[in-house]
């Protein structure tokens, strides 16, 4: 399992400060939606952030224009861009057709996708799938339980990813439970007093 760390809400001379200190610790670090509306493509080229080891996610949310930012967002060295479940088919197509040109990966986010809609969108063998909690979102979620439920409806899917407030009791729970290739963890490592050594803790218990 691997853990990925999503960099959210903040200014980008602490982003690039945090990706550097980060970079020879955690699997995949994340740039958040935020920083993407911030500061654009061109302010987060994965040189330009200091990453030489982990991979380099950008939460583009891609919703239509799928080629264009696709193409633009690996131009940043970016090895995971991510689009909506919810967006067409064609935009689905599209954004896969180019990171398999790119030799990428795309990240299909499944927030507030339908079981009706998935079973259209299951086939993009080698995409990430996301079961992500909407932050808005206030009901409960429990990150294992819904894995465990994703998989049994979509045996087929390989590759499961899951974000919405994971502690260390749920990568327990996760890694336990052996579906799931990657963990998202945002606030609890970023909003905690050390986010390095937190980041640290979670590694521990997910290798």
């Amino acid at each position: 399992m691997k853990l990925q760390v999503a960099i959210d809400r903040v200014d980008l001379e602490y982003a690039k400060e945090i990706a550097k200190k980060l970079d020879p610790i955690v699997d995949i670090i994340e740039m958040g939606t935020s920083l993407v509306k911030d500061y654009g493509y061109y302010s987060l080229n994965k040189n330009d952030l200091g990453i030489s080891r982990a991979e380099l996610l950008l939460d583009t949310k891609t919703i239509d224009e799928g080629k264009y930012e696709f193409e633009k967002g690996y131009d940043t060295g970016a090895d995971i861009l991510t689009v909506m479940g919810a967006s067409s088919l064609g935009t689905l197509k599209t954004t896969y057709a180019v990171t398999q040109d790119k030799g990428k990966q795309m990240f299909i986010d499944l927030m507030e996708v339908s079981d009706t809609k998935l079973k259209k969108i299951v086939n993009f063998d080698n995409a990430i799938y996301g079961i992500h909690h909407a932050k808005d979102n206030e009901q409960n979620f429990d990150a294992a339980d819904s894995v465990e439920k994703f998989h049994r409806s979509f045996p087929n899917i390989k590759r499961i990813n899951v974000a919405g407030g994971i502690d260390l009791k749920q990568v327990q729970k996760l890694k336990k439970q052996g579906i799931a290739e990657t963990v998202i963890v945002g606030s609890k490592i970023m909003k905690s007093v050390d986010p390095i050594k937190t980041a640290q803790e979670f590694m521990k218990e997910i290798k």
